[in-house]
């Protein structure tokens, strides 16, 4: 499979996004349904669950940091060695990407097992809370292979420039997973009520059938095992970025999630509603976070740095202007969001009021988001994993501490104080970068 020079090379930046951008901006829109929609039918089976699904997303969120953190490094990788015409390497590299998928998931899934009863009972004291959290991390943690390798398979593809194939992926790994909730959560015919069990077997079927949709052309051979130490190194190398910007979101929002358990579970409850109407309205940053990167690695390998900046300042203006939207909504209508999986009015009273603070950082949350990967794609991990660092490590929990001892209102400053701090540092570590001069530099050793 080659790629077309003429797109990532010398198309037009705002040609190229609207080309790529669309088919991963359908794929996270129908995966952000499926995440409205399965909170929607745990909320109607029980309150308990919904706060279980809070709960237990930062570990969901972590496995997907290492899975689709170890893709990005393979994608950039792989795009770069495109860039230089490097054709044979570039499938060496992505041959790689099979065999860790199966690394990682055992060793995330028997971890998960065992943490998994201590870790709810570190999250809430509510036993029957403890045992939902159990019974779906357990499942969605431990049968979770095709998690994996469905990530490494799309990254692949899209350092290629095929969009079409993961969306189609997602499209349909979704759809089951939204057919099938209600069927198990409820029960059906001669299938019995499964509860919030249901809801994580309907994850991981949908999860197979994404991976099983992108396979075809995603999977490569894997090369001689002695082409493994130097290319994973490299991999990690472009990849640790991500997985550390991911996984810092995995304990940021557990240390938030326990600042809120000292309020109430109400409180973690609205905290777990907000990152489900995230993903809807994330949607075209996410987009743009995934479409830049390949573009960036192509033209800083090929030596354009002009298009590198271009590339940026388009993905930085449409995020802005895109995610207006999401700040209009969240602070005209924040209670009618809130009531589309709850009915409980403690939930929605905190949740209106915080949805309100957190709208705010919509704008700055652009910049905070996308300089992180424009350094990991001029092969600067460090600068990128500096920024994820200050924002999640450095300024999220700190800051939410220190809001939460003046009230819970307060508490909710925290966000828009925090997008703010990262968006100045990142502008600083970028016209430090430009300041420089802007050169071809080498991400990965050519000898490679």
């Amino acid at each position: 499979m080659e790629l077309d020079n003429n797109l990532f090379g010398t198309e037009k930046i705002s040609k190229i996004l609207l080309k790529i951008a669309p088919p991963v901006m359908l794929a996270q829109l129908i995966q952000a349904l499926y995440n409205i929609v399965d909170s929607f039918f745990i909320g109607k089976y029980s309150e308990s669950g919904l706060t279980a699904l809070s709960i237990i997303y930062p570990v969901q969120l972590l496995m997907i940091a290492l899975a689709v953190g170890t893709g990005v490094g393979i994608n950039t990788s792989v795009a770069f060695n495109l860039g230089i015409k490097n054709n044979k390497k570039a499938e060496e590299i992505a041959g790689m990407g099979t065999t860790l998928a199966v690394i990682m998931w055992l060793l995330f899934a028997g971890i998960c097992y065992l943490i998994m009863p201590a870790y709810a009972r570190m999250s809430t004291d509510s036993e029957i809370v403890v045992q939902e959290v159990i019974v779906y991390g357990r499942i969605v943690c431990v049968f979770s292979p095709a998690l994996f390798l469905e990530s490494i398979w799309t990254k692949v593809l899209q350092a290629y420039g095929d969009m079409r194939t993961p969306m189609f992926a997602q499209i349909a790994g979704a759809v089951t997973n939204i057919i099938l909730d209600p069927i198990l959560i409820f029960g059906w015919g001669v299938l019995p009520e499964l509860g919030i069990a249901g809801a994580a077997i309907a994850t991981v079927i949908g999860q197979l059938v994404a991976a099983l949709t992108v396979m075809h052309k995603g999977y490569r051979k894997s090369p001689h095992i002695s082409q493994y130490p130097k290319g994973v190194i490299n991999i990690y190398k472009l990849g640790i970025p991500n997985i550390l910007m991911q996984s810092a979101y995995t304990f940021y929002i557990l240390g938030l999630n326990l600042i809120l358990a000292g309020f109430s579970d109400q409180a973690v409850t609205a905290l777990g509603l907000y990152y489900k109407w995230q993903t809807f309205f994330f949607i075209p940053l996410g987009a743009l976070q995934t479409c830049i990167v390949p573009v960036i690695s192509f033209n800083y390998a090929a030596g354009r740095s002009d298009r590198c900046k271009r590339t940026l300042l388009t993905a930085i203006v449409w995020g802005m202007c895109l995610m207006f939207i999401g700040t209009l909504c969240f602070e005209i209508v924040p209670s009618q969001m809130l009531r589309v999986f709850t009915s409980d009015k403690k939930v929605i009273e905190i949740g209106t009021t915080g949805f309100r603070f957190i709208g705010s950082s919509f704008i700055p949350m652009v910049t905070s988001l996308i300089f992180p990967v424009f350094f990991q794609a001029v092969g600067r991990a460090l600068k990128s994993s500096l920024l994820t660092i200050i924002r999640t490590v450095v300024l999220f929990v700190p800051l939410g501490y220190l809001f939460s001892r003046s009230g819970l209102t307060y508490f909710w400053l925290t966000f828009p104080v925090t997008e703010l701090l990262t968006s100045l540092a990142g502008a600083v570590f970028y016209w430090e970068f430009v300041g420089k001069g802007v050169h071809k530099q080498t991400l990965i050793e050519k000898k490679h």
